[in-house]
């Protein structure tokens, strides 16, 4: 895998008019959602219920299932063609999200990725804070260890919280001696709970989605009695060595910019192995709109390739 580089203009086609008009309908709908002075419940509500309103590709089939006592789906498509898994950790700032708000995220990636989805519901704050969610999460990957997945056929990936989610399970499975799955996907990662990232402010009017307030009030629902600067809280300030290839995605047009681009400072720094696309005009997770939009479809396409080229490379076909 490459080391961390933005991704060329020239490689992403110009900005496409379904997503600049998809870019003003969420600065006017989502993001006065995304508030603190909107109920936790109305934002898990209309999480489930908006992103379900996209037709999911033909072929998609959903399995609910239970995996430590934890909702899951496995999400998969008719095309499925290989022993690999991808389990997936939804985003929603570990407060809001589940494994059916982001089916067609996911229903789309598994199209992508010609493999399993396994999509958990982990616990959420505020009525479980740090360290229900990184419990859930590791307890899941036992689980696929356990039920005879091979490490080396295991990519984790994961969006916004989710991605941090990812970096804090491969933490901890170092920390715990346990064999690494082949690959790391983050899309929109939010690394770090300090907030300290410069985009935080110099993005805050371009961003059309995401508030500073918003995750604050996140944070302070989540964080409860850790200190949001340790680095199962915000992986940006952990020791990234010896960690699988990590493979990352950010619009430029996001707060959360500085997270994706000094978490792949910081893995390469210490050796490991990553890449980073930065997408010219895209906004937090514009992956939510596969089906919609043409830059939607191709940074799937582009997320899958890489995490499956991992695979390879590991001699798995």
């Amino acid at each position: 895998m490459a080391l961390a580089k933005s991704r060329p203009h020239k490689e992403q086609p110009v900005t496409s008019l379904r997503a600049n008009w998809m870019k003003r309908l969420i600065r006017k709908t989502v993001k006065p959602l995304l508030s603190p002075e909107t109920t936790i419940e109305t934002q898990r509500f209309f999480a489930d219920i908006s992103l379900q309103l996209n037709v999911l590709p033909k072929g998609t089939h959903i399995v609910a299932t239970e995996i430590a006592g934890r909702y899951a789906e496995w999400v998969s498509h008719e095309e499925v063609s290989t022993e690999h898994v991808v389990l997936y950790f939804h985003g929603g700032a570990y407060n809001i999200g589940s494994a059916k708000s982001h089916r067609n995220l996911t229903s789309h990636l598994a199209k992508a990725m010609q493999c399993p989805i396994l999509v958990l519901d982990y616990r959420l704050a505020p009525e479980h804070p740090f360290p229900a969610a990184l419990s859930d999460a590791t307890s899941a990957y036992q689980w696929l260890l356990d039920h005879d997945h091979e490490p080396e056929h295991i990519a984790i990936a994961g969006d916004s919280a989710g991605a941090g989610l990812v970096m804090a399970t491969a933490l901890e499975l170092k920390q715990r001696n346990l064999p690494m799955p082949a690959v790391l996907g983050a899309i929109s990662p939010w690394v770090d709970m300090t907030m300290s990232g410069e985009s935080v402010t110099s993005k805050a009017e371009l961003d059309p989605m995401i508030r500073k307030d918003w995750l604050d009030e996140m944070i302070n629902n989540y964080a409860i009695d850790v200190d949001p600067a340790s680095p199962l809280c915000s992986p940006i300030f952990a020791d990234l060595a010896e960690l699988p290839p990590i493979f990352i995605q950010v619009g430029s047009d996001e707060i959360l910019l500085d997270d994706a681009v000094r978490l792949a400072q910081r893995a390469e720094a210490t050796g490991t192995p990553v890449e980073l696309q930065i997408w010219e005009d895209m906004w937090h997770v514009w992956h939510f709109q596969a089906g919609i939009l043409p830059e939607s479809d191709q940074a799937i396409e582009e997320f899958a390739n890489a995490l499956k080229q991992e695979f390879v490379s590991k001699g798995f076909e």
